[in-house]
């Protein structure tokens, strides 16, 4: 893990709030758009990448989520004019699109515990589209990523314990030295 250089979190947990954390954030999906793009299509020039995200997203449950994701991203909300699935709480499209990202498929990346991509996903998405999510669980997810970028999952008991923490108003800084914690040195 290393420090964002602008907001001085561990990168990316300074999302959505810090533009080079969100970059970040981002280019976890934009990384799986171009893998599936050169794989199945050998190259981004020349192609109609609007029209690959509507194929995309017309079969969601036969793509990985990070291009699912990244086809919405692709895609225009003709109800708010956000990103498809982008916009805020309560876009009926944005909602609709958003819940449909979730039928994408996950596989965990090698030497990563089981459940680390579906993790690793939920906080994306929740870091992504912040708008109706309480701040408590958007300074969760955001502060979770570094370690579960860095391969951690955390056990059912670590996760309450964070959990607790906040609703008795603990802080992000707080909840941060928690985590750090949690791992210990040798994770920084």
């Amino acid at each position: 893990m290393r420090r964002c250089g602008e907001c001085g979190q561990w990168e990316p947990a300074g999302a959505p709030d810090c533009e080079r954390c969100a970059g970040v954030v981002d280019e976890i999906v934009e990384a799986g758009w171009r893998e599936f793009v050169t794989r199945e299509f050998g190259t981004l020039a020349a192609l109609d990448e609007r029209a690959v995200a509507e194929m995309v997203i017309d079969e969601p449950d036969r793509h990985l989520w990070r291009v699912v994701d990244a086809a919405y991203d692709r895609l225009t909300c003709t109800e708010c004019g956000s990103r498809l699935s982008r916009g805020p709480a309560g876009c009926t499209a944005c909602d609709l699109a958003n819940g449909f990202r979730y039928v994408a498929v996950e596989i965990d990346r090698p030497g990563v515990p089981p459940g680390n991509e579906h993790a690793l996903r939920v906080n994306v998405s929740v870091v992504r589209r912040p708008s109706g999510i309480s701040w408590r669980e958007v300074v969760a997810r955001r502060l979770l990523l570094p370690f579960l970028l860095d391969g951690h999952l955390p056990t059912i008991r670590q996760a309450q314990a964070a959990r607790a923490l906040l609703n008795q108003g603990g802080t992000a800084e707080e909840l941060a030295e928690h985590l750090n914690l949690a791992w210990g040195d040798d994770h920084r």
